[in-house]
């Protein structure tokens, strides 16, 4: 094979203006020396916070009334749940210690919507003292439901999951039949259940099915009303799309990729769509601007008086954050070189078993105790393993480009990896601790703590 067949375009990530910033200053430094040499999480809540502001402008701007709900499983972090105690904004959680953690973060339970698929009675039980909106998935679900708000006194307040017609073999949510069963139930005289509307949860980023589908819930809504529900919500569930890369990177990649420029021939059959549009608050707007039978689908929520709830997690934590691995070592292999840095794959993990993220990392200097991007020569091709004893503890099986060959001590950052690379598969192995998140605001930082301690301004 030519050799050139070997190397992969560049495929640099699209950043927001605090992260340049912040690699360019001498705040990652201090940051690095006061971690203490192991990898660290950075996040910037003012991002997030711009994230959400606009798609609670996009429903807005459509005249539609609704929430945005964070889905928490996204990202760890306490910070993010401060951002989310303003109008129009909530959580979405699906664990005790979930709502447990937005409660201690000033969280009220009327602004926490609890999800999962059958939800133990402990959470239940917590949901229902907290008046939290419940998404009920089935129809054992939604008797414990009723016996534990009769047995507590609590009025629950409900949402249907409904299982989408277009995926018949989902586990998750009531089939047809047994969904108008579960609306005649919570009808019964004297049940404690406040039928609040239904809710939906679609794989893929396509806003075509979710318009469609949350028409259809709109028909449903109106069902319920009939006997007596107010069902007034509809839940789109999540799913709102991320850009990582510009389209014409993203193109050139995907036409070109092939297992000669993974190590081991490690290509990934299956990776997030790195480049997509529209995105973010703009696929919001796509969603609410489809027409069903001519008619926007915002048209449509206003003219039968429903609130639309949104659950998104990577596209509310996008730009806001990145991970830094210290680098360890640097050896040859055939055709590159293989960086070996401190930490584990683990903390820089796709939503997928088996995939890879990818976008290019970067290579920050260390000298001095001072730090800057590197731009200094030659350049060299790379794979990045975690330290660990296992094969299949690497970064980035495809070998990137970097401006110079790493040494010890310098830094790889990967950027935008809030949305579930930092946390999701994270793992204490070997007995290494797991990377901190630090928060910045500015030239100013603190680690990420579980509960406001610091103070609130």
């Amino acid at each position: 094979m030519d050799l050139t067949d070997t190397l992969s375009p560049p495929l640099p990530a699209l950043e927001r203006p605090w992260a340049h910033r912040l690699r360019d200053s001498e705040t990652l430094g201090e940051i690095a020396r006061g971690i203490g040499g192991g990898p660290f999480h950075v996040i910037h809540p003012a991002t997030f916070a711009e994230n959400l502001g606009a798609m609670v402008t996009a429903l807005a701007a459509e005249g539609v009334d609704g929430t945005v709900y964070y889905g928490k499983k996204a990202n760890k972090a306490a910070a993010w749940l401060r951002e989310c105690t303003r109008p129009g904004t909530g959580v979405d959680v699906a664990s005790v210690p979930e709502l447990v953690h937005a409660l201690g973060n000033g969280l009220r339970g009327e602004a926490i919507g609890v999800t999962g698929a059958a939800k133990p009675d402990g959470l239940l039980w917590l949901a229902l003292r907290h008046r939290c909106l419940l998404a009920v998935d089935a129809a054992d679900e939604l008797e414990r439901v009723l016996r534990l708000a009769a047995d507590l006194g609590e009025t629950a307040e409900v949402l249907l999951r409904v299982r989408p017609p277009s995926a018949p073999e989902s586990r998750f949510g009531f089939a047809s039949d047994a969904l108008s069963a579960a609306v005649r139930s919570c009808a019964e005289p004297g049940s404690p259940v406040v039928l609040r509307g239904f809710s939906f949860h679609l794989d893929g980023y396509d806003p075509v099915p979710r318009a469609e589908l949350a028409a259809y819930l709109i028909g449903l809504c109106r069902d319920a009303r009939v006997l007596g529900h107010p069902a007034s919500k509809i839940s789109a569930g999540g799913g709102i799309a991320v850009s990582y890369v510009d389209a014409e990177d993203w193109a050139r990649f995907e036409s070109g990729r092939h297992d000669g420029w993974f190590h081991a021939q490690r290509n990934p059959a299956r990776t997030y769509p790195y480049h997509q549009s529209p995105a973010g608050a703009a696929m919001v707007t796509a969603v609410l601007r489809h027409e069903i039978g001519g008619t926007p689908l915002a048209k449509l929520l206003r003219a039968a008086g429903i609130e639309l709830l949104l659950e998104p997690g990577r596209a509310l934590v996008d730009g806001a954050g990145f991970s830094v691995f210290p680098v360890l070592g640097c050896k040859p292999a055939e055709g590159h070189l293989i960086t070996t840095v401190a930490g584990l794959s683990m903390s820089l993990s796709e939503q997928w078993k088996g995939s890879e993220f990818l976008p290019d990392p970067v290579l920050v200097r260390r000298e001095a105790g001072e730090v800057r991007e590197s731009t200094a020569g030659p350049p060299v091709r790379t794979v990045v393993g975690g330290s660990s004893c296992m094969e299949y503890d690497v970064l980035t099986w495809r070998a990137v480009e970097l401006p110079a060959r790493p040494r010890t001590g310098d830094l790889l950052v990967y950027p935008n990896t809030a949305g579930y690379q930092m946390d999701k598969n994270e793992s204490g192995f070997h007995q290494l601790p797991l990377p901190p998140k630090v928060v910045v605001d500015g030239d100013h930082w603190h680690v990420d703590t579980d509960y406001p301690i610091q103070e609130i301004r």
